[in-house]
């Protein structure tokens, strides 16, 4: 398929997007990249994933800082307590690899002890620096994990049990988990997810969400005509019964209706981060 119909196919729509643009290898494979959970039992092969690291760790850093580091759970035992944490997520119990992706700004603070420097940025940009460069490194991991026909599923429910978590991965402060990741070679080939229109997410020159809800709500059908949402699979039907246009837009917001992760702030503030 040429670019143009990938990008058709991705997002639902017809498209002029790409009729001029050849794929290349990795932009096909981006376009098409899927989530697996479901993976054969093989490992990976040391010297891959030390590879692939390498590749995840050459992305880009906030000014060359490098405030991302990222715990391999090896331990068996310890992997599966941490994947037993929530019952959503013991799918990943026995995933060939696990990784927990952090961001880290112990080091350019223990560096600074050790070159006699203040440490003057201890603030929420401090925070978000660390975090941000942690999902730069695990995207990288990724895509290039994909291109050699691994597959992989961030896994940010590990952070709803975050005190556990971070006992078992023994962070000290000023370091906190942004996902996991589960790696392996897939079993088989998982569905696409349709995304939101480009005309919700990509804006010019100033936001503007205008056209929001239409533009939504024809995504719901779309999304919905492609694969359908079983009855039964209906978030939440116990509070909010079973909705006759569900679709994406009803589906996470009724996830985000309840209480999530309502102690990160203050777990972050005990990691050490000034939040303000």
């Amino acid at each position: 398929m040429n670019v143009r119909s990938l990008i058709e196919a991705r997002f639902g729509l017809e498209s002029e997007t790409g009729a001029s643009v050849d794929d290349n290898g990795t932009l096909g494979a981006i376009l098409t990249r899927r989530s697996q959970r479901d993976f054969k039992p093989d490992a990976v092969p040391e010297d891959l994933l030390n590879t692939l690291l390498a590749a995840a760790f050459s992305a880009p850093s906030k000014s060359d800082l490098q405030q991302a580091c990222v715990i391999r759970v090896a331990d068996r035992d310890k992997q599966r307590r941490i994947a037993e944490m929530k019952a959503s997520t013991r799918w990943a119990a026995e995933v060939p690899a696990l990784l927990v992706w952090c961001g880290d700004s112990r080091r350019i603070r223990r560096l600074a002890e050790w070159r006699g420097h203040a440490f003057a940025n201890d603030h929420l940009d401090a925070f978000m620096n660390a975090a941000v460069d942690a999902g730069i490194c695990m995207q990288t991991f990724i895509v290039a994990a994909e291109s050699v026909g691994l597959g992989c599923c961030p896994v940010s429910e590990i952070r709803d049990h975050i005190e556990p978590l971070s006992d078992e991965l023994e962070l000290p402060p000023h370091v906190f988990p942004v996902a996991g990741l589960a790696v392996g070679w897939p079993r088989g080939e998982t569905g696409l997810s349709m995304r939101l229109p480009m005309t919700v997410t990509v804006h010019e020159n100033r936001y503007d969400d205008t056209r929001l809800i239409d533009e939504v709500s024809a995504y719901d059908r779309r999304r919905e005509a492609s694969s359908p949402t079983p009855l039964e699979s209906q978030r939440l039907i116990e509070e909010f019964g079973v909705a006759n246009d569900y679709g994406w837009s009803e589906n996470r917001t009724r996830q985000y209706s309840k209480p999530a992760r309502v102690d990160f702030g203050r777990y972050l503030r005990k990691q050490g981060f000034k939040l303000e």
